[in-house]
């Protein structure tokens, strides 16, 4: 039982650090190559983590020859247009100009019950309203609307917002976040002071953020009763 429980251990922590050196994708993401690797890591480790009759090692060392493939293949990738087409393919349109390319339709296997549900997952109820739709490598679709159908932004008014910046985690879960403080050249007593207009102290905080317009957000931690 012992041994059946450091195997496991050991062999999650290996493909838990080749899932982090993969990179950081989500499973939709995938390019073909990357989940084919992802589902046979998975498998070869399961296969000593249940028989303790077979060495680990040879649940291992193919994941670290799959690892080897998979940094061979994305430097290859990155290196070469040509071949990055052979691994990845290319994106594929499926809809020019408002008008749906039935041959790419056939020749990706896509019906238009699914190019509809695709499109709703983008926010596009209505499929006369989609400019180009087009199926990228990873198979998440891109979808440009028309121009009259486009959610408006500033620009179109001619208007320049002003720069806002990304918000700064300052506490979480009453731990203060000195590198992000640091960031904005901030130190713990101007953080003290800050909390304390919300009657609380940083220790007390659930979230203290620090945005670019100098707002800062805060809650509290509920109280356990």
């Amino acid at each position: 039982m012992l041994t059946t429980f450091i195997r496991t251990v050991i062999l999650y922590i290996l493909v838990l650090v080749i899932m982090r050196m993969m990179g950081k994708r989500e499973i939709g993401q995938l390019q073909p190559f990357e989940l084919a690797i992802a589902i046979m890591i998975a498998d070869l480790a399961s296969i000593p983590m249940a028989n303790i009759g077979i060495p680990i090692f040879s649940g291992i060392i193919p994941i670290l020859a799959l690892l080897m493939m998979h940094l061979i293949i994305s430097n290859i990738n990155l290196k070469s247009i040509n071949m990055r087409k052979v691994i990845c393919g290319k994106p594929t349109i499926l809809i020019y100009r408002g008008r749906i390319d039935e041959k790419a339709l056939k020749k990706e296997k896509f019906t238009i019950n699914e190019l509809q549900e695709r499109l709703r997952g983008n926010n596009v109820f209505n499929i006369g309203d989609v400019e180009y739709a087009i199926l990228e490598t990873s198979g998440q679709i891109t979808v440009i609307q028309k121009p009259d159908k486009r959610t408006t932004i500033p620009a179109d008014f001619n208007i320049i917002p002003e720069y806002e910046g990304i918000p700064y985690d300052l506490v979480i879960d009453g731990k203060i976040m000195h590198e992000n403080l640091k960031a904005i050249g901030k130190d713990e007593i101007w953080l003290e002071r800050e909390v304390k207009k919300f009657k609380i102290r940083p220790e007390e905080a659930l979230v203290v953020t620090f945005d670019g317009k100098g707002q800062i957000f805060c809650q509290a931690k509920e109280k356990n009763v």
